[in-house]
């Protein structure tokens, strides 16, 4: 699919992930992966709603990911009572259509927010 895109000259590519225990930003770019032929993209993550939070794994270099952002509790199976709930919000600007996301935590308020511009 990534491929595909690439050649078809789609940019912009954004992934939205929820079935996560945790909230982070990846950005996936062919000048750090093991293959090319794509064009760089991102992945916004962000979890749970109510249930036991824990970290990330690993991430796998085929897509060359960079973590640019992470708030991850320090133990797995952390209790929601600790604080370690998310919840991504998106806005698309009706002018501009520049994509906004923040990752929040459960009382709102932004933990990370980034800016895409219309590609």
């Amino acid at each position: 699919m990534l491929g595909a895109a690439h050649r078809a000259g789609v940019t912009g590519i954004v992934f939205l992930t929820a079935d996560v225990h945790y909230t982070a930003a990846h950005h996936y770019d062919p000048a750090r992966a093991a293959v090319a032929d794509f064009t760089p993209f991102w992945e916004f993550v962000s979890g749970p709603a109510h249930a036991g939070a824990f970290g990330p794994n690993a991430l796998d270099g085929t897509f060359g990911p960079k973590a640019v952002f992470v708030n991850a509790p320090p133990r797995a199976n952390t209790s929601p009572a600790e604080g370690f709930q998310h919840f991504g919000e998106v806005h698309i600007d009706a002018d501009t259509r520049a994509l906004t996301v923040h990752l929040r935590n459960r009382q709102g308020h932004s933990l990370w927010t980034t800016t895409l511009p219309t590609p």
